[in-house]
């Protein structure tokens, strides 16, 4: 049941700042431990074993995008108990728990490599758990007689996520430097605590939708349906489509166990390849091909399921097709925390210069303050200013246009830092103020795609699958990861060394203007899709 705290006509639910509270200590919890986990590993006794310089780099960017495969995989997990069995109050309290112990893992083990990796573990497990379902829990404070306020709840929410991020990425970094790890993974630790704490406080307020019970029209029975259902006169190409996704999937997997039992398999899969990049590669093999097999016989299953069964998948599908597509910007923004790190290391802090906050910015780790304080100067500035100066000059900037444009500028940011780094690598000393141009550029990106994103990701889903389509939001961010743990895969192949070396650039530079080059292509793939597709409004009714 639905208990009776709707808002009255057009007001503000007066739950939100339960959900926004907690979403501003959670975030400064997770980009606090997040944006110092670099520079940790790379002078922690973790990684001891490998000589300092590029090997070491490598291997703390693999853990850390490992890390960030497994935050984003995991909203899977909680979307599905949340929408089956749970709900969403109790699945976010629940993972919020598992959350804070991961921190206190950090903080107690951090000499301990299976420690410390455990704490990574639980983290993942319990921020990956909340994360699509705090979002759309905050979706269901609305209902069609105030959802016109939604829109300024989800900019809220983006922004309020920033302010955490900003002052996490500011303090983190000096608390490393003059405390220590265990302070340092400890303070978020506690800022976790407090977030499970105010989102409790809220418990008798919150409009609570039910879990989603079995339904014999669901998503995956329509798709089922589809596949298992023959047509006298007509193939079954999508029936092998889906199985041929399965078999792949099945194959990857068994590569990795195969090379894990110490049986012969392909000496570069059993070298590079281990559970998390076998396990991601599978599952989009997975969704990719039985999506596909799905779409070309889905008409096969109306008349055995209501026409808004059938409907609602294909919207499904259709929504899955733009979220793959901007997994690209994803496999840059998340770099921002790992390669411009080590990038920003390799630079000059302009101490000497009288407008650089030397009392405050010390460390190059610091510059990742950049990205959330101009997203809460952009978004104000976006919905107060650009947004309706674009729509006096008769462009209206649609969700689908302002994830495309997003995409694009990630390119451009992703050249200036190839540039910085050529400057690097000629020998020159480069200030660390230049990263200033690529930050803003991302950022201006990011503004566009992610707090669009949410609104989007919720009013397209349709109502039974709320949380697991916000979960398939999150794991964009997953591939996108998966992209860079390929990309480095390769790198240590000699092949493309020596193929990279011919180009006169640096693996470093050439790897910027490599990801630079992956973003415009996406972009211009996205635009071509998203010119025909069919926007949806699916908002609870009052």
């Amino acid at each position: 049941m639905i208990p009776a705290t709707d808002a009255p006509q057009g007001k503000m639910p007066r739950q939100i700042p339960y959900i926004i509270g907690n979403e501003a200590c959670e975030r400064f919890s997770f980009y606090g431990m997040r944006n110092i986990l670099i520079p940790f590993l790379i002078s922690s006794v973790l990684l001891a074993y490998l000589p300092a310089g590029p090997d070491r780099d490598l291997a703390a960017k693999d853990i850390f995008h490992t890390f960030v495969i497994g935050v984003y995989f995991f909203p899977l997990l909680g979307g599905w108990l949340s929408d089956r069995y749970f709900g969403k109050y109790n699945t976010v309290l629940w993972f919020s728990l598992i959350y804070c112990a991961g921190h206190a893992c950090l903080a107690l083990f951090e000499n301990s490599r299976n420690g410390f990796y455990a704490g990574l573990f639980l983290i993942a497990l319990g921020s990956g758990g909340i994360k699509p379902l705090v979002v759309s829990f905050c979706g269901d404070q609305f209902d069609q007689s105030n959802k016109s306020k939604a829109k300024i709840v989800f900019d809220a929410f983006y922004w309020i996520i920033s302010f955490g991020s900003f002052f996490a990425s500011l303090f983190a970094p000096l608390l490393l430097r003059n405390y220590g790890p265990a302070v340092a993974f400890g303070v978020p630790g506690i800022l976790m605590f407090i977030a499970t704490f105010v989102f409790w406080l809220g418990r008798k307020q919150y409009v609570n939708v039910p879990p989603t019970p079995q339904d014999p029209h669901s998503f995956l029975n329509v798709a089922r349906t589809a596949l298992r259902t023959r047509v006298p006169g007509q193939g079954n190409t999508g029936h092998m489509v889906a199985w041929a996704g399965i078999w792949i999937s099945m194959l990857l997997l068994a590569l990795w166990a195969l090379s894990l039992a110490g049986v012969i398999v392909p000496v570069w899969w059993a070298e590079h390849f281990n559970f998390v990049k076998s396990a991601c590669l599978a599952l989009g093999v997975l969704i990719a091909l039985g999506g596909w097999g799905t779409s070309l016989q889905l008409e096969r299953a109306r008349g055995l399921h209501p026409d808004d069964a059938v409907d609602g998948v294909r919207a499904v599908l259709r929504i899955l097709i733009v979220f793959a597509l901007v997994t690209p910007f994803w496999s840059l923004f998340d770099q921002k925390a790992s390669t411009w790190v080590i990038q920003g290391n390799a630079m000059l802090v302009p101490h000497e210069q009288w407008w650089w906050p030397s009392w405050l910015v010390k460390e190059p780790a610091q510059m990742q303050a950049l990205n959330p304080l101009l997203i809460m100067l952009l978004i104000p500035f976006n919905n107060v200013v650009l947004y309706p100066l674009l729509r006096r000059a008769g462009f209206d900037p649609t969700p689908l246009r302002r994830m495309g444009w997003c995409i694009a500028f990630s390119g451009v940011a992703w050249i200036l830092a190839g540039v910085i780094q050529l400057w690097i690598d000629n020998g020159d000393q480069v200030s660390l103020a230049w990263q200033t141009w690529p930050y803003l550029l991302l950022t201006f990106g990011e503004v566009l795609v992610s707090a669009t994103a949410l609104e989007f990701a919720y009013s397209q889903a349709p109502r039974a699958m709320k949380g697991v389509i916000m979960a398939f939001w999150y794991l964009t961010s997953t591939f996108g990861s998966l992209w860079v743990l390929l990309t480095n895969t390769a790198v240590r192949n000699e092949a493309v060394t020596a193929q990279i070396a011919s180009t006169g650039l640096s693996e470093n530079a050439f790897l910027m203007f490599f990801f630079a080059g992956f973003a415009f292509i996406a972009a211009v793939a996205f635009g071509l899709y998203a010119r025909s597709y069919p926007m949806q409004d699916n908002y609870r009714v009052a």
